[in-house]
């Protein structure tokens, strides 16, 4: 009995460090520097500039953006989108997942343009030959994701946007990329199973539908997924991983 009372103060300790006050602290940061007054209506989302034009860059390009949420939401999470630029193309292609209409958005946005009026990060990049041999496979994986219907979109804890690039991903494992921890719903299930290879194929990934999970893998690092805050480790690239702050790079 006394051992067991020890386990639950160590469990409810290590939520409370790992998971409570990460999040506090990251409502008092987005509370003190985040215009929460904007709406769908009046946030800005236009480009930030920061892909070349893609009739002056010839070379195929191939990108995944990540950039913070709306109003309050932006405490816990970011939405996640796909660009790439065949060799030669005269436009870039954007693939985003949303909660209206078509749920499989193509061009709806600038390809590098602010989400809420928050520019993007930087996921991952691959250019020229490298970027030739992803975006086929990347085109076929997205034609494949099978909710891609109206109505095929739950925010929490998914299928959403997040959900959509972690599988196109998961199809295309050479990338070996992995989503940030603050792309909640990225460990949804796409195919149903509970039990079975993180997104990179480098590891496991057990999730309880999304709600909760552990991923242990090389690309991916350590995850323990609560309600779809994420803590861990980074171990290729060293640094902790933390609910609302994303990745902290050591």
């Amino acid at each position: 009995m006394l051992r067991a009372v020890r386990l639950t103060r160590l469990a409810l300790l290590g939520f409370v460090l790992l998971f409570a006050l990460p999040l506090g602290a990251h409502a008092l940061v987005q509370w003190q520097q985040v215009d929460w007054t904007h709406n769908w209506r009046n946030a800005d989302w236009s480009s930030t500039g920061t892909l070349p034009l893609a009739a002056e860059h010839r070379p195929a390009m191939v990108r995944i953006y990540a950039a913070r949420v709306g109003r309050w939401r932006s405490i816990f999470a970011v939405h996640s989108w796909i660009v790439f630029k065949e060799a030669g193309a005269d436009a870039y292609e954007r693939y985003d997942k949303v909660g209206w209409g078509r749920p499989i958005r193509h061009n709806g946005y600038p390809a590098d343009g602010r989400w809420y009026g928050n520019a993007p990060e930087v996921v991952f990049e691959a250019t020229g030959e490298e970027a030739e041999r992803l975006i086929p496979k990347l085109q076929a994986a997205i034609a494949s994701y099978p909710y891609a219907e109206a109505g095929d979109y739950d925010v929490w804890p998914g299928p959403n946007s997040n959900s959509f690039v972690a599988y196109v991903l998961s199809r295309v494992p050479e990338m070996a990329v992995a989503l940030p921890p603050t792309a909640i719903g990225k460990d949804y299930p796409v195919n149903g199973e509970w039990i079975g290879l993180a997104p990179s194929r480098t590891g496991v990934r057990i999730t309880l539908d999304g709600y909760a999970g552990l991923t242990l893998a090389w690309v991916e690092g350590v995850e323990i997924n609560i309600l779809g805050a994420i803590a861990g480790l980074d171990l290729r690239h060293p640094g902790i991983k933390l609910p609302g702050f994303g990745r902290i790079g050591l």
